[in-house]
């Protein structure tokens, strides 16, 4: 890497810095004075209202970045590649012999880095922040009532749902339990049910829920194994798959599921939003591909004329965006809605500007 190789380098970095902190300010700051009654409520000081702002928003914005890193990068190769322009840093490499496609090279290469940080992101960051990403804004303590969903393991024939559930304690009132073993089918109601994670285990149980005030106090048939009896009236459930997460997650948990975990759910027959996982699952194989057309669109839009002012080129470069995002959530959602296949959704889009950009990059002037 040359000297000028280098410094080409480090003002697309110093770009993509500018741009990723601007950005994010900017959404950050509307999302906040957007809900700031949500963050206000039942908060008394402004150390405690900033102290629950800062808790928030620095997980929030893993999935701020997931929402806008291939228009970070883009804005941000754009941004280096004007500022050169505006500089006259290209002419003289162009006078010594050098194409262009050279010279830009290495704020190339910085955006196919930066392109790297999205699948990171979306694979370790955000899977193992997951729990953190869900609590609501006006519910830091976890305090409030959550809707309870009804969960089905087909692997077991279980069925469990409840009334409402409280995150704090992992406890659902108005807990039903309903399976269809061999021995015979077995329903359990029970007026509250606390989930005892497997590495905090209570009592001597682990792994399960622990029923209370359960009817019927006894079972006529013989118990399966997952279930056992401490005292009349009382349960000890033993579930693989039925945790409290399972029972209290918002349907679109998925999301945030590493791309290894949405293979296995495509595996299951009971998987619900089957669809929709499969074209997220895909997308995530193409992401990279597509934020690296996107920028080399940009690239070429911005370089197709290098006499055009620079703010007619930022407009046309805009325009190109938009209908790139147009496109690739109208496959989306075509894929969604199972009008295209999974496949299909993810890299129609591809298909599509893969080539345009293509062309577009080798007819810029060398």
């Amino acid at each position: 890497m040359s000297t000028l190789d280098r410094m080409f380098f480090i003002s697309y970095i110093r770009s993509y810095f500018i741009v990723l902190v601007s950005l994010l300010s900017l959404y950050i700051v509307v999302d906040m004075f957007t809900n700031l009654n949500d963050f206000t409520n039942n908060k008394t000081g402004l150390i405690s209202v900033a102290k629950h702002l800062f808790g928030y928003y620095s997980v929030q914005i893993t999935l701020i970045y997931d929402f806008l890193a291939e228009a970070i990068t883009l804005i941000a190769a754009v941004f280096a590649i004007s500022w050169m322009q505006r500089n006259n840093e290209l002419l003289p490499q162009l006078s010594a012999g050098v194409s262009t496609h050279r010279a830009i090279r290495p704020i190339l290469f910085g955006a196919m880095l930066s392109v790297v940080l999205t699948p990171l992101n979306t694979e370790v960051i955000i899977p193992s922040i997951a729990d953190r990403l869900t609590v609501p804004r006006d519910d830091p303590e976890l305090v409030k009532p959550t809707q309870v969903r009804n969960a089905f393991d087909a692997s077991s024939s279980e069925h469990i749902t409840g009334h409402q559930a409280y995150r704090r304690e992992k406890k659902i009132i108005n807990f039903e339990y309903t399976s269809d073993p061999e021995l015979g089918v077995i329903h359990l109601i029970a007026s509250e049910a606390v989930y005892i994670p497997e590495n905090q285990p209570k009592d001597g149980h682990a792994g399960g829920w622990l029923l209370y005030n359960a009817s019927p106090a006894r079972l006529d048939t013989r118990m399966p194994q997952n279930l056992m009896q401490p005292i009349p009236g009382r349960y000890f459930l033993k579930t693989k798959d039925l945790d409290f997460d399972a029972i209290t997650r918002r349907p679109t948990w998925y999301l945030f599921a590493p791309t290894s975990e949405l293979w296995e759910m495509l595996g299951r027959p009971d998987t619900g939003r089957q669809s929709s996982v499969a074209v997220l699952f895909h997308t995530r194989l193409t992401r990279p591909i597509l934020g690296f057309i996107l920028v080399i669109l940009g690239v070429g839009v911005i370089m197709r004329d290098q006499q055009r002012h620079v703010f007619i080129s930022t407009g046309l470069c805009l325009i190109m965006g938009l209908l790139f995002y147009a496109v690739v959530l109208a496959c989306k959602f075509m894929g969604n809605q199972e009008y295209l296949s999974a496949t299909m959704a993810a890299w129609l889009h591809v298909m599509i500007f893969g080539p345009i950009a293509i062309a577009m990059f080798d007819a810029v002037h060398t």
